[in-house]
C-alpha cells in the first residue's frame, strides 16, 4: 500500500484460529455471528491473521507490531516475519525502529528470541502504560516480562502521542490495553490509520456494541472504536488492522446502508 510517498507492507507471520462466538459477542444477541457467517469457516472459527506493518518514510524503517513469533500451541502458530520482511528485501538489521500497538503476546513475539534482540539496530517503543500493565507493575504477566524484558538497553517509554517518523503518528487509544496505540500513516494528502487491536474482525466497524473477551476495558474500547471508526466513515481514511482478512486495507462507509467496511 503506498500512503502518498510512504511505503507500507503487510508482513504476515501466522495464524491464529479462535471459535468466533467465543471471543466476540454483542449484549442481548443470542447468536450475533447469524448474519456474518460469510466470515467464518464451516466450524464457526475465526482465522486471525498474525504479524504487523512494515512503514518505509524518508531513510526510516518502521516495524509495527512483531507478530507472535516462533510459537505454535495449536491456536496460534508464527515464524513467518522475518521470512516476509525478507521478501521485501528488508533484513533485521535494517530496521530502525520497533513500535508496538500493544504488548499482547501475538504483537511482541519477535521482538526478542531466546532471549535475545532481534532487530540489533532498532529503537524499540511502548506506551509506558502497557509496559506497567505487562511487565513492570505488580500485576505483570511473567510471559510479557521474559519477552519484553530483553528490551530494555534499546527501549523508549512513551506517554504522549508523538511523531515516529515522519508522516508517521502515535495516537493513544487505550481501552483495549491501557497502552493500546494507533499508528496514522499520512503524505501527500493521504491518510491510513494502523488500528492494532482496536478492531479485531470487521464486524466491529458495523455494529456498535461488538465486544472482545481480551477487552481490558470494554467501555472505553467501545468508545474508541466506535469514535475512530465515525471519523474516518465515508472519507478517503484508509484502515486495517493485523488481524483483518489478508491484512487488508480498505474504507468505512455508510452509504447505501449502515456503517460497513469495504476492502480496497
Amino acid at each position: 500500500m503506498k500512503v502518498g510517498d510512504i511505503e507500507v507492507l503487510p508482513v504476515v507471520d501466522g495464524m491464529g484460529t479462535e471459535v468466533a462466538a467465543d471471543i466476540l459477542t454483542r449484549p442481548g444477541v443470542d447468536d450475533p455471528w447469524a448474519c456474518h457467517s460469510e466470515h467464518l469457516g464451516a466450524d464457526g472459527t475465526l482465522q486471525l491473521p498474525l504479524g504487523g506493518f512494515c512503514v518505509r518514510t524518508g531513510d526510516r524503517t518502521v516495524l509495527v507490531d512483531a507478530g507472535v513469533g516462533d510459537f505454535d500451541d495449536g491456536k496460534y502458530s508464527g515464524g513467518g516475519l522475518i521470512a516476509s520482511l525478507s521478501a521485501h528485501g528488508i533484513e533485521p538489521r535494517d530496521v530502525t525502529d520497533v513500535v508496538f500497538t500493544h504488548l499482547h503476546f501475538d504483537h511482541v513475539g519477535w521482538a526478542t528470541h531466546d532471549g535475545a534482540i532481534v532487530f540489533p539496530n532498532a529503537t524499540y517503543r511502548a506506551h509506558q502504560a502497557d509496559w506497567e500493565h505487562f511487565v513492570a507493575g505488580p500485576a505483570a504477566d511473567s510471559r510479557a516480562v521474559g519477552k519484553l524484558s530483553p528490551l530494555e538497553p534499546q527501549l523508549e517509554l512513551f506517554d504522549a502521542d508523538f511523531t515516529v517518523a515522519p508522516g508517521l503518528d502515535a495516537r493513544h487509544a487505550p481501552g483495549h490495553t491501557p497502552g493500546s496505540t494507533i499508528y496514522v500513516v499520512s503524505s501527500g494528502g493521504q491518510r491510513a490509520l494502523l488500528l492494532g487491536d482496536v478492531v479485531h474482525s470487521v464486524v466491529q466497524l458495523g455494529k456498535r456494541d461488538w465486544q472482545v473477551i481480551w477487552d481490558v476495558d470494554p467501555a472505553a474500547a467501545s468508545a474508541v472504536r466506535n469514535r475512530i471508526a465515525d471519523q474516518v466513515a465515508d472519507t478517503e481514511d484508509l484502515v486495517v488492522a493485523s488481524h483483518f482478512p489478508a491484512m487488508r486495507f480498505g474504507r468505512v462507509i455508510t452509504s447505501g446502508g449502515p456503517r460497513r467496511f469495504v476492502a480496497t
